[in-house]
This record gives structure tokens, sequence and C-alpha cells, in this order.
């Protein structure tokens, strides 16, 4: 009785070691990584952010829906849910971060020439892009999409 794991001596195709490795190892290269984090520039100092999936959860329960609807649904998202979304996303990375914090450093961000059309386009949504919120595909055409509206303010 033969090997009964697949289908290549039914389908007469010998394949050897060096070729499978090679396969094997060609298709998870393919597979583009996603970045690990999107920094925010505020003055001198750049904060990791990206939402982990305990923070997701957390953020889900306090607005009781997807982030994704609480953050790109209708319009810009209310200021203070940006904050609690970039908030939530600097905790893991910065320990001990408070909503007040968060709020310090936008006003300092802000200061120094942001604004809340800015925050949203190129703080917020890039961090749900290297949340794993889209695919590759998407956060790409969506980012592009961002800088157009940036462009047109």
């Amino acid at each position: 009785m033969g090997n009964l794991g697949g289908i290549d001596e039914d389908m007469n195709q010998e394949i050897r070691d060096e070729e499978r490795v090679e396969k094997v190892v060609g298709i998870v290269e393919r597979k583009p990584k996603r970045r690990p984090f999107h920094y925010w520039k505020v003055g001198n100092r750049d904060y990791k952010l990206k939402l982990t999936t305990s923070m997701i959860e957390k953020l889900e329960n306090k607005y009781r829906q997807n982030v994704l609807n609480l953050v790109a649904g209708e319009g810009i998202p209310p200021l203070s849910v940006m904050l609690t979304v970039v908030q939530a996303a600097m905790a893991p990375w910065e320990h001990g971060v408070g909503y007040d914090d968060v709020k310090d450093e936008y006003d300092r961000w802000t200061e120094n020439g942001g604004n809340q059309m800015e925050f949203y386009t190129s703080v917020v949504m890039p961090t749900l892009a290297v949340s794993g919120f889209f695919t590759e595909k998407q956060a790409e055409s969506m980012m592009k999409s961002l800088q157009d509206v940036d462009e047109l303010l």
C-alpha cells in the first residue's frame, strides 16, 4: 500500500524535495507583511500606534459598535472618539498613557500646524490600516484617497 497523503502519485507528478521547498518558500514570500506600526509625530516624539485585539474589544464594548463603523461611518467622527481610538492604539506601547495625555499631545500637534481633518486622514485611518482592518490593497487605495482629500483642503 502506498502513501496515503496527497495525490501526487495518482497524477503522475513527482516533486523533488528541493522543488517542494522552493515552492513553499515562494508562497510564503509572496504575501506582503503589514507595517508593524503607524507613527504619530508630535514635536520630536514619534508615538507607536497599533490596535491590539484586546484594545479593539475595549473600544467595541465602550461604543457598542464595530470600530470600523465608529470611525469610517458617515463623515468624520467626533474628536473625542478619534482621541480615544488613538489612546487605545498607543496604550500597549506607551505605559500608563491616559486620555488627558493624548488630548495634551493633540493640542501640541495642532499648535504645530495639525488639524482635525489631517488627524483623521493621517493618524486615525492609517492606524486602522496597520491594525488589520483592511487588506493591503484596500489600505493602499484608502491611503491614496485620503492623501487626495488632504491635498484638496
